[in-house]
């Protein structure tokens, strides 16, 4: 792995000019998503489209477009000269990153129940960002990153990182209420009660919402805010058109 970093990279700080880079064409990439959602809704589940291409099994589709953001991060861990990670705010932040997407590559995907297939262009375009996310993510907190001694204590990261245990808790308990609401047989949409959507429509949205802003909180990085921005921007849309 660090044989294709420096193929790829000059050097570190080349390297980090482009992890920095990177961020801020993320936040780019939310203010023209932000706009185009208002033409188009984001096509995969009940807002699937044959124009977005061939349709792709759901449980597939989830699986492998999700599986760049744990094993790309894994390898930039465990396969290079991470120099960072023997820190423990570095640690606590990727711990944070992987499991989500344990959950979210490993488990989620095998635990759906039906779902519509996804157009091929859908799952195609959330392959490419889980790569491209990955490895920001991680090779910053891995090798770039550095924090204060006492950044663990600190109220910025504490704060972040309850926000981010909520959040996640909010997404998993969600995410079963919606995986339940039809008895064997049965199909169609139905409105979810229970847990926080008796508060708000979205609940999986916003656990996942809240999840990344508590990260983005604790991590205080241009990389770490633009996936908060990303994640509220694309699934606060699709919130707004479930409630709708």
């Amino acid at each position: 792995m660090d044989t294709i970093l420096s193929w790829l990279f000059s050097s570190e700080e080349q390297e980090l000019y482009i992890l920095n880079c990177m961020a801020y064409l993320m936040n780019f990439m939310a203010a023209f998503t932000f706009v185009s959602l208002f033409f188009h809704k984001v096509p995969y589940g009940r807002y699937a489209s044959s124009k977005y291409g061939f349709p792709v099994n759901v449980k597939f589709a989830w699986f492998v477009q999700e599986l760049p953001s744990l094993l790309l991060p894994l390898c930039l861990v465990f396969w290079t000269s991470s120099s960072k990670t023997s820190l423990l705010p570095n640690q606590l932040l990727i711990a944070m990153f992987l499991c989500h997407y344990v959950q979210r590559a490993l488990i989620f995907p095998f635990l759906i129940r039906g779902g519509k297939a996804t157009p091929f262009l859908s799952f195609a375009l959330a392959f490419v960002f889980c790569i491209y996310n990955g490895y920001m993510q991680v090779r910053y907190l891995s090798h770039y990153a550095e924090y204060p001694a006492d950044w663990v204590t600190s109220p910025r990261f504490i704060t972040g990182s309850a926000l981010w245990l909520v959040g996640w808790l909010m997404n998993l308990h969600s995410d079963h209420i919606l995986r339940n609401l039809r008895k064997p047989g049965e199909t169609g949409y139905k409105i979810p009660r229970g847990g926080m959507f008796e508060y708000v429509s979205g609940a999986n949205f916003l656990g996942e919402i809240t999840e990344w802003a508590g990260f983005a909180l604790a991590g205080h990085s241009a990389h770490s805010s633009a996936f908060s921005i990303f994640t509220a921007v694309v699934l606060a849309n699709r919130a707004v058109a479930h409630h709708k």
